[in-house]
Order: structure tokens, then C-alpha cells, then sequence
């Protein structure tokens, strides 16, 4: 397929991939490579660029909220190179299917990355009836064995 409508069909990605509520990955900030995957495939892949490599500038992008950003900075501080996110794909022999895995793979990195910390785990008490009768019936089982000895048989 050539021409201006397989090019439009390229350029058009299968809808914005969402972060997370109305944040979606800017389709302008986004920078895309391709190369030959390895590995075995025979001629086709000798010739074809199907390997998918994304970049996205995470320092430099307008696109997230500052919270989010500054966060996402930190958790993925080892990944980045000068602030660049970058993700890899070359599972699928199309070039296609794998700009769709780049960008899905990409837009969940960042989800996870810019997700609020949990809450911190409140210590629960235990009630005090709870903790009587655990001690009550601790009690009955020590009597119990104590019954077992053979002082008082024959």
C-alpha cells in the first residue's frame, strides 16, 4: 500500500494512549526510530525496519502536570538518559503492531510512574475481649495437658 492514503494510515496511531484521566501521550512530543530486528526471520527481515524504538523527552514536556512530572522523574531517575524515556519493540514482524506495543508500553511506564503514593497503613488494635479469650483458652489447653501426667494412675 503507497500513496497519500497509506500514509495517512501510518501517521494515524489507533487513538491517543491514555496515561491516566484526561492526560494522554502527545502524539508532537513523541519521537520514533526504526531499525531491523534481530534474531531469526529469514529474507523478510533482512530488508525490513521493523524494530520500534520510542522516545519521549520526560524533562522537557509540557504535556504532564508538575506533580506528576516531578514524580516520574524520580521513580524512573535509572531508566532516563538526559531526561529521555525510552522504549523498545520488536516482538511483532509488523512494523505496525509494534509502534502499537511501543506506544501501549510507553503510556503504562508513565500511568505507573506518575501514580500517587499509597496511603500509609494505620496500625490496628486488637480488641481486648479478643486477646482475653486467646489467653483463656491458652489456659484450658495448659490444664488440659497438665491432666494428661501419670502422677495420680496407679
Amino acid at each position: 500500500m503507497t500513496g497519500p492514503v497509506a500514509r495517512e494510515i501510518i501517521g494515524r496511531m489507533s487513538g491517543p494512549h491514555v496515561i491516566r484521566g484526561s492526560v494522554v501521550l502527545p502524539e508532537a512530543e513523541l519521537v520514533w526510530r526504526f531499525s531491523r530486528s534481530s534474531g531469526p526471520g529469514g529474507q523478510h527481515v533482512n530488508t525490513s525496519d521493523s524494530q520500534v524504538e520510542l522516545r519521549f523527552d520526560l524533562a522537557g514536556t509540557q504535556a504532564l502536570p508538575p506533580v506528576w512530572k516531578e514524580r516520574a522523574l524520580e521513580r524512573l531517575a535509572g531508566r532516563l538518559v538526559d531526561g529521555v524515556l525510552s522504549v523498545r519493540a520488536s516482538e511483532h514482524r509488523s512494523q505496525w503492531r509494534n509502534r502499537e506495543t511501543a506506544a501501549v508500553r510507553l503510556a503504562s511506564l508513565l500511568a505507573e510512574a506518575t501514580a500517587p503514593p499509597p496511603k500509609p497503613r494505620r496500625k490496628s488494635r486488637i480488641p481486648r475481649g479478643i486477646n482475653e479469650r486467646r489467653l483463656r483458652e491458652k489456659k484450658q489447653r495448659g490444664e488440659t495437658k497438665r491432666g494428661r501426667s501419670g502422677r495420680d494412675w496407679g
